[in-house]
């Protein structure tokens, strides 16, 4: 329920596009864990979930979304810059459990929930990057560790017979392992930046969220989910730099079909897809002038067994575009329960 990949993660916030030019932060948010219902509030009682996201990619965007093959750098003072290649290789793994509770508040017709995630990744970079990596030369970066941690304390659902309206605040708190570090630059000289196997992201983000799902049908089979996410982030520990906001779009349809007669078992089928940008800038003397983005599309399969409550989800996701960022895609599984 969060990228890092950053579901934490994608450690891209290590990326620059220029020394002068830094790369915008990527958000907490992570548009491609969740699965398309997870975003309507359940029935009462506790749950358990256990997301797992997997990223790949060799390829970085700049600010006109092309491929970064190779970035000049200007040493201070002016006089000859120096060009150097770009090669990127990123392959990601994080892990996220999630426990959830929710109840009924019948005098106001709503249901309430809340639910807490934890997130831990196995981060393995390898990137020979020149300036996109802020240090030049490759990184090597492998490591197992806690990421940041999500909370959210207020999670709220409105159920007419053929729609559900969802409004939630959380928030990430920046708990996992974050450094900083001084590298030599070729031509530059030395520069502080983030340590490259870096799982947290260093700052604190505010979330809000809203979803609606229709139902066309009054058995719930069919579903059309749209959830709108925003991130207000705080400012990054030992750099003067606040990132810019987020905005998230995820929408998806989702289709159930009986396996079985007496509908104990469904197959769950769905199309889905997000849009993340970046709304404002990002602030700060260590800040940049670039914004990003990314669009993904990709589909779900799934099944439930219904009298023990438990489903099994898995959905993948490609980058079709990006700006200031990566652009790869992205396998994820899921299983809940309710206890």
């Amino acid at each position: 329920m969060r990228r890092r990949p950053r579901i934490a993660l994608v450690g891209a916030a290590i990326l620059a596009a220029g020394l002068n030019a830094r790369a915008a932060e990527v958000g907490h948010f992570n548009g491609g864990v969740m699965n398309i219902r997870d975003y309507v509030v359940p029935d009462p009682g506790w749950y358990a979930a256990v997301y797992n996201y997997f990223y790949e990619t060799d390829r970085i965007n700049d600010s006109h979304g092309h491929r970064v093959d190779s970035v000049t750098v200007d040493p201070p003072g002016g006089g000859p810059g120096v060009t150097l290649g770009v090669n990127v290789d990123v392959d990601m793994y994080a892990l996220a459990p999630t426990l959830i509770w929710v109840t009924d508040i019948e005098a106001l017709g709503l249901r309430y929930g809340a639910l807490i995630t934890p997130t831990f990744a196995d981060f393995n970079l390898n990137a020979g990057l020149s300036t996109a990596s802020e240090r030049g030369g490759s990184i090597d970066a492998h490591g197992v560790g806690v990421g940041d941690l999500f909370v959210q304390p207020l999670w709220l659902g409105y159920s007419l017979e053929h729609w559900d309206f969802v409004f939630a605040y959380g928030f990430y708190a920046p708990v996992g392992r974050y450094d900083t570090n001084t590298v030599t630059l070729p031509v530059v000289g030395p520069v502080k930046a983030e340590a490259s196997d870096n799982i947290g992201y260093g700052f604190w983000t505010h979330q809000l969220q809203g979803s609606v799902a229709w139902y066309p049908m009054d058995n719930k089979g069919t579903a059309l989910v749209t959830a709108l996410t925003y991130e207000t982030n705080g400012e990054k520990d030992d750099f003067d730099l606040t990132p810019g906001d987020n905005l998230t779009l995820n929408w998806g349809l989702s289709q159930f079909l009986p396996l079985k007669r007496n509908m104990s078992l469904l197959l769950e089928v769905g199309l889905a897809g997000y849009d993340t940008w970046q709304i404002t800038d990002d602030i700060g003397r260590d800040s940049g002038n670039t914004r990003d983005q990314v669009h993904a599309i990709g589909g779900q399969l799934g099944v439930s067994y219904v009298p023990w409550m438990t489903s099994l989800n898995v959905h993948g996701f490609y980058d079709y575009a990006a700006r200031n960022r990566f652009q790869g895609g992205s396998f994820g599984i899921s299983i809940a329960t309710k206890f």
